[in-house]
């Protein structure tokens, strides 16, 4: 049978392990060290990747765009599948470099050229990652090379090597080096490269104090150089300082003692509410606190049972939580309650989610939904007391961009419900199914949904641009016919003329006189031809009486008929109404200069008394109002609070149109509102609007982030209660 060239035989492989193997060398006290860092390398490998997602989460939510945003969600898929992988080769690496030891020569003074571990990267992504992991390895030989340098002595001694600290299998440059290789296989863009090594900094070089420290007392108990003067310690600020890794980490995770200090001064407003889950403990002593542990397990039999949505309203979590510990006691014969700490928990979610379901921002549809969430939300709270101090939480931030999708919604039943009313229900269901003790599920739930939410959004902002393009050319037009208007008043307002000649001015030059406003502006010189044609074939069918009018009119007369013609032809009127208005045009200009008591009996003529108004060409919606508004008036003050994007209410025969303000068109003042997928639904003057807040048709909704809305809600009425007793 043929043997594959990396495929050796089992018996073959065990003697070459017990003969020529260079691990089977190496001194039992640096199996110890090796062992003893590749404990804590592990341990800092496991933070790094627990806290990836978050960090992750952060520059996603700082992207300036889209393309950028998917990116960070796109590495984090990438880094949960491959995350096993990177640390079996990174401790494969460090192991490697160990067994390389005994084999190590002075000769070997480079690094292999590993450090640039993907040979079809440009060379700008190079220089960046060379330059990143330089800047590392000098901070920590600025800090920790004193130890560094005692223990690449003390393997010299050891071994009999010439080894350098760049070589040291513990040095920065090869713990960099290992890191590196293992993630060769990544498939994300630089910038996520460089996050990754400036939380490798974060959570694995910050400790390589300890690391050195350790690895110098293992050899010194063993008599390897004992008389080498022992490395100072790091102050704290030191260590404060190595923490920082990068200053694009504008909202790193709180610190523990900063959770715990948020904590405490949430139990201490929660004093006055506690009781209504766990009673105080009984005079006899006998009550029994639950763990935090079993705890979680009672939630997680009362999430199994969550109501369907039709019966949510029954569903009261303190009260059923309570029944089962009666029931736990019952069963075990010990009073049991919940601890403290445990309760305040409860009882403020228990409050944040009263909050959220009295809010009227939020659609009756999706307090359904979020009802459901309670459980999840106090399992991971118990979890997790970040989840009150930290507003990118993942759980919060799911919660929160659920809420901000739903905006849009309206009345939704079991036909209108949508795409993204499914994927809402998969989520909660995904979470009541699934979610035991580990949040991570909620970092994929939420990259999940943003990624769905991203494609929605651009679907409607494209719709939006279109709308707003459409708006403004609208309006332009009003504009332009605004000013035709005004100047057709002035040609004819008060002046008799022929029937025929009044129509065509109105009918058929107020068109070319729209296009020429609209292609060069009321100020530009083809406009003002095109008013002064318009005003000579007004003065040319009117009657003179002096003589030298009529030399003018034979004069004009073959000037106008040219203006006239061209005026028309630019504006694709009727050629058979253009040349039957000649006809008629040439038999008024005879009649004028025959100026004959007979032909001013048959000529026929009006005064025109009543303005021209042109037809308009919009769709008629817009409901104008002849009311005028103080300036300071509430409802106008309402209206000028909206901006770009604002959501609100239409109340209408007992239903709610929720709408965002996607347009406010400022030379026609007309505010142009669009549903959660970009389409126009309704439009309203400055005014008509201000009347509609007055009388209540219309109220503006707060999108602000839900759950911090609602959780400053119930510190504010804590704080309130405090302060009444």
């Amino acid at each position: 049978m043929h043997n594959d060239g990396k495929v050796v035989p089992l018996h073959k492989a065990a003697t070459d392990q017990a003969n020529h193997s260079p691990l089977a060398r190496l001194p039992v006290i640096l199996l110890q060290v090796r062992d003893k860092a590749a404990q804590q390398l592990r341990l800092g490998l496991q933070e790094l990747f627990d806290n990836a997602d978050d960090t992750l989460f952060e520059m996603a939510d700082r992207a300036r765009n889209d393309v950028e945003q998917n990116i960070f969600f796109e590495a984090m898929r990438d880094l949960r599948l491959k995350r096993k992988n990177i640390e079996r080769g990174f401790l494969e690496q460090f192991f490697e470099a160990f067994v390389g030891l005994t084999q190590y020569h002075a000769t070997h003074n480079t690094l292999p050229h590993t450090l640039v571990y993907e040979e079809s990267a440009p060379r700008t992504d190079d220089m960046e990652r060379s330059v990143a992991v330089e800047t590392m390895v000098g901070r920590v030989l600025k800090r920790d090379g004193f130890a560094l340098d005692q223990l690449t002595t003390r393997l010299n001694a050891l071994l009999g090597n010439t080894l350098d600290d760049q070589h040291n299998p513990l040095g920065p440059a090869m713990l960099c080096e290992y890191f590196l290789q293992a993630g060769r296989n990544l498939g994300v863009e630089i910038k996520v490269k460089l996050i990754l090594l400036k939380l490798f900094e974060r959570y694995v070089l910050a400790d390589t104090e300890q690391l050195y420290a350790e690895a110098n007392q293992l050899l010194l108990a063993t008599g390897v150089l004992p008389g080498l003067q022992p490395a100072p310690a790091r102050r704290a600020i030191d260590r404060v300082a190595a923490s920082v890794y990068s200053e694009e980490s504008h909202n790193p995770a709180p610190a523990d003692e900063g959770v715990q200090e948020v904590f405490a001064a949430l139990q201490e407003l929660l004093l006055h509410v506690r009781g209504s889950v766990a009673p105080a403990l009984e005079p006899s002593g006998t009550s029994q606190p639950i763990t935090t542990r079993d705890l979680l397990r009672l939630l997680s039999h009362l999430q199994q049972y969550v109501p369907a949505l039709a019966a949510q309203d029954d569903f009261d979590l303190r009260n059923q939580l309570e029944q089962l510990l009666t029931r736990v006691s019952v069963r075990s014969g010990k009073s049991r309650i919940v601890g403290g700490a445990d309760e305040d928990v409860i009882n403020l979610i228990a409050m944040v989610f009263d909050c959220i379901l009295e809010d009227r921002n939020v659609p009756d549809s999706l307090k359904a939904l979020i009802a459901r969430l309670q459980i999840p939300m106090l399992k991971v709270a118990v979890l997790d007391k970040s989840f009150f101090s930290r507003s990118s939480h993942p759980a919060r931030r799911l919660l929160n961009e659920i809420a901000d999708a739903a905006m849009g919604w309206g009345d939704c039943d079991g036909e209108a419900r949508d795409s993204l009313y499914l994927r809402i229900e998969q989520v909660v269901q995904r979470l009541l199914s699934d979610f035991v003790d580990d949040p991570a599920i909620f970092s994929e739930l939420l990259a999940d949904f943003l990624a769905f939410t991203s494609d929605e959004r651009r679907r409607s902002e494209l719709l939006e641009q279109r709308l707003r393009d459409a708006e403004e050319g609208r309006a332009k037009t009003e504009m332009a016919r605004r000013r035709v208007e005004q100047a057709l008043n002035q040609a004819v307002l008060g002046k008799v003329l022929p029937p025929s000649v009044v129509t065509f001015v109105q009918d058929a030059w107020s068109k070319v006189l729209l296009l020429t406003c609209l292609k060069h502006g009321d100020q530009s010189a083809e406009w003002q031809a095109d008013v002064q044609t318009m005003e000579q074939l007004i003065w040319s069918v009117q009657r003179h009486d002096d003589a030298e009018s009529s030399l003018r009119l034979l004069a004009l007369v073959p000037g106008l008929l040219k203006s006239l013609r061209d005026g028309l032809t630019s504006s694709a009127f009727d050629p058979f109404a253009t040349s039957e208005f000649f006809s008629e045009l040439e038999a008024l200009h005879v009649r004028v200069l025959e100026r004959s008591a007979e032909t001013d009996q048959a000529a026929t003529m009006i005064e025109v008394s009543q303005q021209i108004v042109l037809p308009d060409a919009d769709d008629g919606t817009l409901e104008l109002t002849s009311v005028r508004l103080p300036h300071d008036d509430a409802g106008l003050r309402q209206v000028d609070q909206l901006r770009l994007g604002s959501w609100v209410a239409f109340e209408e025969d007992e239903h709610s149109l929720r709408c965002k303000l996607a347009a406010i068109i400022e030379a026609t003042g007309k505010y142009v509102f669009v549903d959660r997928t970009g389409m126009k639904v309704r439009e309203r003057s400055r005014t008509g609007l201000a009347l509609e807040f007055r009388r209540g048709a219309v109220r503006a909704l707060d999108d602000t982030l839900l759950f911090d809305r609602a959780l400053e809600s119930v510190l504010g009425n804590l704080r309130r209660l405090n302060r009444g007793k």
